[in-house]
């Protein structure tokens, strides 16, 4: 475990996995939400941005957690081991909501500074209108991602937590790719 790519929609808690991965790894963390976004929530353009996550990948080690979609191919493409978290959306909403009202006003780590956290009725609208269909997506991607690298599907706390404790200091994991059968 070298490279490890972190993806799930929001509130799965990618940063968190990827936060005490590191810890136990030791692999430095990219938060591609610092790369996406700069101070003030502003969105970086793709001219912007894909340069700075091809240099992250291009690392020697790495755990790059966050979506942008349009570099899941060129991470998986290095990546050794490939993480997907497919919680409910119930949960993840939850979390969500937790999260904006414990840290409202103050940015999270994962995020540039001056990303505070805020009620966004847009981010609420996505959350709940792609539940679906990113779901497909990242179904779609564990299937490729399999026959490439360790592939992990965790679908519930409890599995991230098993496969956390899995992982141990010398970077690596037990043998427990695509916890669950894709249907």
């Amino acid at each position: 475990m070298k490279r490890v790519m972190i993806i799930g929609q929001p509130g799965s808690g990618k940063s968190t996995l990827a936060r005490k991965l590191g810890k136990v790894t030791g692999l430095p963390v990219v938060h591609l939400d610092q790369i996406h976004w700069k101070p003030g929530w502003e969105p970086r353009s793709p001219a912007e941005k894909l340069p700075l996550v091809r240099a992250a990948e291009a690392g020697e080690s790495w755990i790059i957690e966050g979506n942008l979609a349009s570099t899941w191919q060129s991470r998986l493409s290095r990546a050794d081991t490939v993480v997907i978290l497919d919680l409910p959306v119930a949960l993840r909403a939850w979390r969500i909501f937790r999260r904006t009202l414990i840290g409202y006003g103050n940015s999270r780590p994962d995020l540039p500074d001056n990303c505070p956290e805020r009620f966004e009725p847009e981010f609420w609208h996505y959350v709940w209108t792609t539940r679906n269909t990113y779901r497909q997506r990242l179904h779609g991607f564990a299937r490729q991602a399999c026959d490439r690298a360790d592939t992990y599907l965790l679908r519930s706390p409890s599995e991230v937590r098993a496969f956390l404790r899995s992982v141990s200091p010398d970077r690596t994991a037990a043998p427990l790719p695509l916890a669950h059968p894709l249907t």
